[in-house]
């Protein structure tokens, strides 16, 4: 079935539109602006109108799961949504509330406060006593309400004088009470894929609650809107309709790259996530950061950004190279890496160009090392040479019964009973004693864990007595 990808967009007060007005009227004769004349944003009339009409967030609409239950089954519930901005949680609160047939009112956390929460539930109240008629209570931006501001909506969500649906962009966990959240189900909404956000534009430009086939967009202009949408479909659509707008007032039928850019006043990147730049421009980042050239590096990374790459990419890249390239010379590039991953994974963009600028930076003026990478395959190609001994009789498992007639861990010299921490004894197999698979440097940090390594060889040989 056709359908729309997810995005937030305002939600009126009161009861929920019926399905066939959610979208407007079709009507001729209308603009590239606003083909039906309703006078609402694009990204409003193209609101999905059921769950069947929703494209991204598959995780949430399996048959069976979470979502699908609370709105087919018409169940009073409490729902969490946590997602980066245009991922789809006011439209899913939307459709919680058309489908259950529910009064739905909006509160917004910049705005509201106590007194207003409290004048919500009982309205609700009075609703449910007079008709039992239920009410869907949407909170955006609930981690701005403050712990006061959350403790007011727990007797309306213990008594279920509503249903509560609260969204937010930062993590529940900490944003939000623990006797609200706990009282809660957690849905988690993801950024879309560009190729959810591209079938969310295709369908803007031919539907009659949006462009109602009055312009056609070439597809390197789609690509264009596409990756500066970064996975909001919200903003995907207002760029589309930006770039009809600009096309109308050039006198044109069709949305080029040039009409696209200009609408949106970000110019248009040559980059192929799926070609050659995508992985030139991904090689020149990572040999920037490896040759310490800071500068080069923020551009590289300045224009993955701007042609749309996906940050998770980026971030899982600079994890890499911070073992690959890095390493011990700077144990705690790895730790500055992975959680510039998590953050990016968490915010998504735009805000996630900073996480990734400052791990980028610290990256790129770390000490170099690849002893890393270097001791794993050198480790590796002996094992695939066939080096690969008996474990030592000394080092077998002997806790099973019958292992010490076998002479299992017989020798065996535990290290914490020394002094040192640190017994001479052998390890390795035989086929490989003596083999030196790490050779630190003396770059940074690493330059003590050389030290520190050459009295343990020692040790462990021996030979340091």
């Amino acid at each position: 079935m056709d359908g729309d990808a997810l995005f937030d967009v305002p939600v009126g007060t009161g009861p929920a539109a019926p399905a066939a007005e959610a979208g407007g009227a079709a009507g001729g004769g209308g603009s590239l602006a606003d083909p039906a004349h309703t006078g609402s944003p694009l990204a409003v009339r193209m609101r999905p109108r059921s769950l069947d009409e929703l494209v991204g967030q598959q995780h949430l609409l399996l048959e069976g799961s979470p979502l699908r239950r609370l709105i087919e089954g018409d169940q009073p519930m409490s729902v969490v949504l946590w997602g980066p901005p245009g991922t789809g949680k006011t439209t899913v609160a939307s459709l919680l509330s058309r489908a259950t047939g529910r009064d739905f009112v909006e509160v917004s956390a910049v705005s509201a406060g106590v007194k207003e929460v409290r004048t919500v539930l009982d309205a609700a109240r009075r609703t449910l006593v007079r008709g039992g008629r239920e009410t869907v209570l949407f909170v955006d931006e609930v981690h701005r309400f403050s712990k006061t501001q959350q403790d007011a909506l727990l007797p309306g969500v213990e008594n279920r004088l509503v249903s509560l649906v609260a969204a937010t962009t930062e993590n529940p966990h900490f944003s939000i009470i623990g006797p609200l959240l706990s009282r809660s189900l957690l849905l988690t909404l993801l950024p879309l894929e560009p190729a959810d956000v591209a079938t969310l534009l295709r369908r803007a430009v031919t539907d009659e609650r949006g462009l109602g086939g009055l312009v056609a967009v070439e597809d390197e202009a789609l690509d264009h809107l596409v990756r500066l949408a970064g996975g909001d479909g919200r903003r995907g659509l207002t760029y589309l309709e930006a770039a009809a707008q600009a096309a109308a007032a050039r006198g044109l039928d069709r949305i080029d790259v040039d009409t696209a850019a200009l609408a949106v006043d970000r110019a248009a990147v040559r980059y192929d996530r799926a070609g050659d730049q995508h992985y030139d421009v991904t090689s020149a980042l990572i040999k920037s950061i490896r040759g310490s050239d800071v500068d080069a590096a923020l551009h590289y990374l300045a224009r993955m950004v701007e042609a749309g790459e996906d940050p998770r990419f980026l971030a899982r890249r600079l994890v890499i190279l911070a073992s690959e390239d890095i390493g011990l010379a700077d144990p705690t590039a790895l730790t500055t890496a992975n959680a510039a991953a998590q953050a990016v994974a968490m915010i998504g963009l735009p805000e996630g160009r900073i996480v990734l600028a400052q791990a980028v930076i610290a990256l790129a003026l770390a000490p170099k090392s690849n002893a890393v990478i270097e001791a794993i395959e050198a480790a590796i190609a002996d094992v695939r040479a066939g080096a690969a001994g008996p474990v030592p009789p000394h080092l077998r498992d002997a806790h099973y019964r019958g292992a010490k007639t076998l002479g299992h861990g017989q020798g065996y010299a535990y290290a914490h009973d020394d002094p040192q921490g640190v017994v001479a004894q052998q390890y390795a197999p035989d086929d490989v004693h003596g083999r030196r698979y790490y050779v630190p440097t003396r770059h940074g940090a690493e330059a003590a864990y050389a030290d520190r390594l050459e009295r343990l060889r020692r040790i462990l040989a021996g030979s340091d007595q």
